[in-house]
Parts: C-alpha cells; structure tokens; sequence
C-alpha cells in the first residue's frame, strides 16, 4: 500500500458504513468518559450520569435496528451536563472534549456527518497532546523536537495503536457480539486516553 499509515487511517475511516462509523466514535467516547467523571469527581461540578446515558443509548442504537431514540432532546440533556464556561482548568478542558465527543457522536445519529468520527479521533489525540506538552515540554524544545517527543510519547503510542484496534473491530461484521467485544474495547478497562481512570 502507497498510502501513509496517516492517510491510509482516513481512507479507512471515510470507507466505513454509516454504522460502523457510529460503532467507532461511540468506543473512542467509552475511553474518553472516565476524563469527564474524573472532574466531577474532583469539582463536584457535572453530571457524569446524563453522559453514560447518551452513551448507552448510541449502543442501544447500534444494537436495537428498531429502537426509536429521540437524539435531539438527549443532546439537550447533554448540553446542561458541560462545565461551567468560566473554569479554564486542565480537567475542565478535558471534560469539554468528552463533551465535545459525545455532541458530534449525537450529530451523527441525527443525519449524516461523514467527518464526524475524525473530529472524534482528533479530539482524544489532542487531549492526550494536551498532557503531554504540559508534562514533558522542554523550555529548548524547537517544533521539530517537540513534534518528535509527541509522536513518541507512550501516551501517544497507546493513543495510535488503541485508535487502530478500534477501527479494526469497526471494519469487521457487527453483529451483536461484534459490538459488545467493541464496547468491552472502547471501555478499556476503565482507564481513559490519558491513562486515567476512576478507580
């Protein structure tokens, strides 16, 4: 293949069915979640709960051909959930990608969104950027090295390498197993991107 992994991660993304493109975003959204109840957690601020919901209704969708899911009031569910506007904290932040993840994942079950999952994948590449820039930066960094200590970064790696199981799982047949060994991935053992979890 000519492509470049990079590319060739796109294409294949850009290839998948309506569905399985819906069954990809919603396990990146299971690894993301526990970021956002980590700063409930700490700030006694959020509502962890409505996120899981909206979550388990995406599956619920993917599982249940016939399930009838009124989307749209669940994405105003999910907007009384975010943090508040003023808090510029790293978890804020963090929560606001989870947030931010689970709205495009909305979108998409509303209608057609074709650049929807690679919004989801940018999303969680750049909260874990975000940890490492903030955790391993060097004051003599010029842009090359810093691009090269991202790329190389184990947080990033894992990010990669998850991202590419992931996809994986999506191309295949998604019957009912399928989609429950997807969401036993995307969950990850409850630790998050940043290699974070809740317990």
């Amino acid at each position: 293949m000519t492509a470049t992994p990079r590319e060739g991660f796109k294409a294949r993304l850009r290839a998948l069915s309506r569905r399985q493109q819906i069954a990809f975003m919603a396990a990146l959204c299971e690894r993301l979640l526990p970021n956002y109840g980590l700063y409930a957690q700490m700030t006694g601020q959020g509502d962890p709960g409505t996120l899981r919901v909206v979550l388990d209704l995406a599956w619920e969708s993917l599982m249940v051909r016939e399930a009838k899911i009124d989307f749209a009031r669940q994405a105003d569910k999910l907007s009384e959930a975010e943090p508040p506007e003023d808090d510029e904290s790293f978890g804020a932040r963090r929560a606001v990608e989870v947030m931010m993840a689970l709205s495009t994942l909305l979108d998409a079950l509303q209608g057609e969104t074709p650049d929807a999952p690679l919004t989801i994948s940018g999303l969680s590449k750049s909260g874990v950027q975000a940890v490492v820039e903030m955790t391993e930066e060097a004051e003599d960094d010029d842009a090359e090295r810093a691009a090269a200590r991202l790329r190389e970064h184990p947080l990033m790696a894992d990010e990669r390498d998850f991202q590419e199981a992931v996809l994986e799982a999506a191309e295949a047949r998604l019957d009912r197993e399928a989609l429950k060994a997807l969401r036993r991935l995307g969950r990850n053992d409850g630790v998050s991107n940043l290699g974070l979890s809740l317990e």
